[in-house]
């Protein structure tokens, strides 16, 4: 998909971050866009900065955990827009427990967004890609996607799971040949809500900060890119038909220690997570 101009394209997450910037970027680009967020504010926010751009926008309320919500929503952006040529699964949210006492009903609620929300948006969208002609999914992973993290398991899960199954997906769209193809994005630190609408419960002594405020504080130091910069590197990893994009110099970091040094890594992030706790 060399040109976004004419193409229409499915958000969920919209209200904020990334994929508010997506649909700005889009916008620009004259996409027509279909925009959800489980927030009714900040998605009416993002329609109302998407408006004056141009292009047609539509948007509605969604919980990506609910698959008939979603399928509905699939089959409402068909019939407002006609076709579906992109869906980027962008909702996502972060858990940070300690495994050993995380509770079922956390880990039950982070699973079913960040993992179920992105089956979900892929298979109510897949096959109008197919009718479309030319399509591509985006699923948005992590650097959590890449190497484990103390505190982080549950969320890490998630994002492994996300990475397995877009690389699965995206094999099988090449072996058959078909007119849509497949993205995972591996984002590092960027500028956005999710560690202010994190769940922080208890983590492993001495790799995590004393207070939830302090931990929201602690990541939203570190992270130094932007919402717009991953949104521009994101689609310009769709317009080269990439199977990944690292999102973010700590992403490219982490991936190259991850694959030269496996087990150095790991003890590479404990004590990184040791230095963020005192």
């Amino acid at each position: 998909m060399k040109s976004f101009a004419d193409k229409v394209a499915a958000i969920t997450g919209a209200g904020s971050g990334i994929g508010r910037a997506l649909a700005l970027e889009l916008a620009r680009r004259g996409c027509e866009v279909a925009l959800s967020d489980i927030d009714p504010a900040t998605l009416a926010e993002t329609a109302a900065l998407c408006a004056p751009l141009g292009t047609r926008v539509t948007s509605a309320p969604l919980d990506v955990a609910d698959r008939a919500a979603v399928y509905a929503w699939a089959d409402r952006v068909s019939s407002d827009h006609g076709r579906v040529n992109l869906i980027f699964n962008n909702a996502g949210v972060s858990l940070v427990s300690a495994l050993e006492s995380a509770a079922y009903e956390d880990l039950e609620w982070i699973v079913g967004i960040n993992f179920w929300g992105v089956v979900h948006g892929t298979k109510a969208f897949l096959p109008r890609l197919r009718a479309a002609g030319e399509g591509h999914v985006v699923n948005i992973s992590s650097v959590f996607g890449l190497t484990g993290a103390p505190n982080h398991g549950a969320y890490n899960a998630t994002k492994f799971a996300v990475r397995g199954f877009t690389e699965a997906l995206r094999l099988e769209l090449d072996a058959t040949h078909a007119p849509v193809s497949a993205t995972v994005v591996f984002p590092g630190g960027v500028r956005t809500r999710i560690a202010r609408n994190a769940r922080i419960r208890a983590g492993v002594e001495g790799t995590i900060a004393a207070t939830e405020e302090i931990n929201r504080e602690t990541f939203e130091r570190n992270c130094r890119t932007t919402p717009d910069g991953a949104a521009i590197a994101i689609l310009r990893a769709v317009s080269q038909n990439r199977r990944r994009v690292l999102v973010g110099l700590d992403a490219h970091a982490i991936d190259l220690l991850v694959r030269a040094a496996p087990a150095a890594s790991q003890r590479v992030v404990l004590a990184a997570a040791r230095r963020m706790a005192k």
